[in-house]
Parts: structure tokens; C-alpha cells; sequence
């Protein structure tokens, strides 16, 4: 979940898709989506879909890449956001 600070959510979309061709250049990604909540202003749910949790923590988090993804957007957030790893249930 990420909270983006109020009144820079037009910002924070437009350097969003810049900085998406950081991540989906990475090996192990898969994909990545983000989602605006409709009742809360401000709030966004990032899911990134990854090969291995250590393309992500090892691989992604190790980068350049990385280094240019938390320059674009990490300024953005308030709170800083809490990044939880899921692994899907077939259903």
C-alpha cells in the first residue's frame, strides 16, 4: 500500500509510469500493477509479481535500477510504505 502525499498524486502517476521501465527491466519480474483507491485520496496499491522473492530483495533491491526507482518516487510517500511479499493460492 502506498500513501502519496496530498496533492502530488498527479506527480506521483506521471514519474510512476517513468520509473516503471526500471523495474520491468529487472530479471525475475513478471509484472506490475498499480491501482488508485477510489475512496481514499492518495492511496495506492502497488502489486509486483516476481520469478523469486530474491529477484526482488536480492536482485532489484541491489541495483542501479533500484537506486533511480527510490530517487523518482520514494519522496512521494507519507508514511513510508511497508513492502510485504505474498505468494499466490491457487483457487
Amino acid at each position: 500500500m502506498l500513501h502519496v502525499k496530498s496533492g502530488l498524486e498527479s506527480d506521483f502517476e506521471a514519474t510512476f509510469k517513468k520509473a516503471s521501465k526500471f523495474i520491468s527491466s529487472m530479471d525475475g519480474y513478471l509484472s506490475h500493477e498499480l491501482h488508485k483507491c477510489i475512496e481514499v485520496q492518495g492511496k495506492y496499491l502497488l502489486l509486483v509479481k516476481w520469478q523469486t522473492l530474491e529477484s526482488h530483495t536480492v536482485g532489484f533491491r541491489n541495483s542501479a535500477e533500484y537506486q533511480e526507482w527510490k530517487k523518482l518516487l520514494h519522496h512521494f510517500y507519507e508514511p513510508f510504505p511497508t513492502v510485504e511479499h505474498f505468494e499466490e493460492i491457487e483457487i
